[in-house]
């Protein structure tokens, strides 16, 4: 067995996607002339991401043997003794989210060929989705922080691309340029936390940095004070709050709903999305040493996990509603990490990764057979048509709402004991979000479930309700001129390539948790990797407390999180199922409630009103007062004005007479005389 793994196969994982990325974005669009056609493209994406899953695989295989690989792939330039290298770290962290990355990505692919049939921009979609999965790769295998910054940027630079894949919808437009200026916020501090850290260690390699964080734990910031390590790790967090959709930087995510179906699973289940809780997880040495940053993060996390579930409830929009979960459930990750239970978030970063792209995939599915209508009052009784993809829904929503036995169960409950071991500042707020959190999970997760595939049947009649997506999944208008299913017309079932891709994530969906959950948090499997403080005890209690996943799931009978789940399904079958004039009820008594919810808690407003006409109004001052009153007013007209008045008096003196010109030559003698007199004399 090797001991260090083959460079030059590991190259091989980021660069077959990008391959495929050429061959279908270079020569199967418009632009450079359709040298190929649709099956070649597809050919040669799904061939990359199936070749870099494959030696994914093998190399996790390797890693677990006790394999790893750190080093430099690539010397771009060194700067005054500071290297700037591509370079890869392969250990159990980074091989579990290659193996995660390129599968989820593979099945989007395969899903797609389906899902974009009907699309001129076929061959470009599978180009970004192929160039996304590239620079995610890039970010997850990365060794040092140049690197992390490029995969950190190109996926959201091909995020942009793939949420305003539409690009004449208004709404798309509004939705990708949201999505890069929130990330350029968060990315700002993130820039300055990489800044910190090589200002005061003069390296951006992992492991160098790491060996000089006591420079870091030492120091304070200039003229401040601040613990140097908490302002560093607070910056890079902050990168983490745009990527990772934390509030308040989660404003962009709900909005990316304007892309294909595709990209939701691909971008906000398995990858960019999970980018920021990859990073903290990888920084762990750093962030152990500051119980401020922890806390920070920790109550961050919490809020993200409560008050974006509630959105969830009031939410019409099938993929909104999994968008919303997806930000609630990112929080639960966060605050594993404010635990200090990094191997616990990352944990459930993977068991996400599957049952949430299941779930997208799945709304995408039904999105389909409803004709493009995305509004969940309009369906209904769709079990009886989508029997494929109503099991596998119903085992995703399972997953999510942590049932035992499934993956999600065993991830989330650790959260949650996790947290009531922890004893940082906030602690107390972020264990009741999290348990809340339970009961809100379950009550969206089967609201949706049932009044999509269950009760009456609402398609092929008059619509009552004004769309929430505002608009149709697939362009502006289909082929029919209109969205959802005409009178009389009844749900048709997509094709194995659509619900392939279901049953292969519904598999780990079920299983991964109760095969993974020891090695993963009790075993070796990141020994090494990830560093944990002695006065953090939250996984040494967990591996008391842990005896295996059935005793686990056994014990979970008579724990509080499972009975709030169950009562999450009871309320909402009721409410949905029973006496749909609950729900009308609340709506009229708590309608209050219901506006804060649909205006997003005035986010959207509230950096209207502030931070988009500040900028506006500070755009406004420094046009007036730079550009029109001292770039136009003093230096252009400004200049021309010295130069009228200068003119206006030399001009007396071009009269055309001889004796002028010898008057002003004779004056013109007598001033430098007096003037160069004093050098005379000295």
């Amino acid at each position: 067995m090797a001991v260090t793994l083959n460079p030059n196969l590991l190259l091989v994982v980021p660069l077959a996607p990008l391959a495929g990325a050429a061959v279908a974005g270079l020569l199967g669009t418009k632009f450079f002339g359709n040298v190929v056609g649709r099956k070649t493209s597809t050919a040669a994406t799904i061939l990359g991401v199936l070749v870099a899953f494959i030696i994914s695989a093998m190399t996790l295989n390797d890693v677990i043997n006790g394999a790893s690989f750190n080093g430099t792939i690539y010397n771009w330039m060194t700067v005054a003794g500071m290297k700037m290298e591509v370079g890869f770290q392969i250990d159990s962290l980074s091989a579990m989210m290659m193996c995660v990355v390129t599968f989820v990505s593979l099945m989007v692919h395969i899903y797609t060929i389906g899902y974009m049939a009907e699309d001129e921009g076929y061959n470009r979609f599978f180009s970004y989705i192929s160039l996304f999965t590239f620079s995610m790769l890039m970010l997850v295998m990365s060794n040092n922080f140049l690197q992390l910054f490029f995969g950190w940027e190109a996926v959201g630079l091909v995020s942009y691309l793939l949420i305003g894949f539409w690009y004449t919808r208004p709404t798309a437009i509004f939705a990708n340029m949201k999505a890069f200026l929130v990330n350029r916020v968060g990315d700002f501090g993130f820039i300055l936390g990489i800044g910190i850290i090589l200002a005061y260690t003069g390296s951006m390699d992992y492991q160098e940095v790491f060996a000089k964080k006591d420079v870091l734990v030492n120091g304070t910031l200039p003229g401040f004070g601040w613990a140097l390590i908490s302002v560093a790790c607070i910056c890079l967090f902050i990168g983490a709050m745009g990527k990772s959709a934390q509030f308040p930087l989660h404003v962009w995510l709900p909005d990316s709903m304007e892309g294909p179906t595709p990209i939701s699973a691909l971008i906000h289940a398995a990858t960019m999305v999970t980018a920021g809780i990859f990073m903290v997880t990888r920084m762990s040495p750093l962030f152990e040493m500051s119980d401020a940053a922890l806390s920070f993060i920790l109550v961050i996390g919490s809020i993200t996990a409560l008050f974006m579930g509630f959105m969830g409830i009031i939410q019409n929009d099938i993929k909104r509603v999994v968008a919303y979960s997806t930000l609630s459930q990112l929080g639960y990750m966060t605050v594993a990490l404010g635990a200090s239970a990094y191997s616990v978030a990352v944990f459930h970063l993977m068991t996400h990764a599957f049952f949430k792209a299941l779930l997208f995939l799945g709304a995408g599915a039904v999105i389909m057979a409803m004709h493009h209508d995305q509004d969940i009052r309009n369906m209904g009784g769709l079990k009886k048509y989508l029997k494929i993809i109503w099991i596998t829904s119903l085992l995703g929503s399972l997953a999510l709402i942590g049932t035992p036995f499934f993956s999600g169960f065993y991830s989330k409950d650790m959260i949650i004991e996790a947290v009531h071991a922890t004893h940082l500042p906030g602690a107390g707020f972020a264990n009741f979000a999290v348990l809340a959190g339970v009961f809100v999970t379950a009550f969206y997760s089967f609201r949706m479930y049932f009044v999509v595939f269950h009760g009456p049947e609402n398609f092929g009649k008059e619509h009552h309700h004004a769309h929430d997506s505002h608009h149709a999944d697939e362009g502006e208008e289909d082929d029919h001129g209109h969205h959802g299913l005409a009178p009389g017309e009844k749900p048709h079932s997509p094709g194995l390539v659509v619900t392939l891709p279901l049953i292969l994530l519904a598999i780990p969906s079920v299983i991964i948790g109760a095969i993974a959950i020891e090695p993963m948090l009790f075993g070796s499997f990141f020994k090494d990797v990830i560093f944990v403080g002695e006065n953090h005890h939250a996984m040494h209690e967990l591996a008391e407390e842990f005896h295996g996943p059935v005793a686990m799931a056994i014990h979970s009978l008579t724990t509080l999180p499972l009975w709030l789940a169950i009562a999450g399904v009871a309320s909402a079958y009721y409410c949905y199922m029973v006496n749909p004039k609950v729900p009308a009820w609340f709506y009229e008594k708590f309608k209050f409630l219901h506006t804060l919810l649909d205006n997003k808690y005035y986010m959207d407003k509230f950096n209207e009103a502030v931070f988009a006409r500040g900028a506006r109004l500070l755009g406004e001052g420094l046009w007036a007062a730079g550009d029109r009153a001292i770039i136009d007013g003093l230096l252009v007209n400004g200049s021309a004005k010295v130069v009228g008045w200068f003119s206006s008096i030399t001009k007396v003196f071009q009269t055309g007479y001889i004796y002028h010109y010898a008057f002003v030559m004779i004056i013109g003698i007598l001033g430098f005389l007096v003037y160069f007199l004093p050098f005379w004399h000295a």
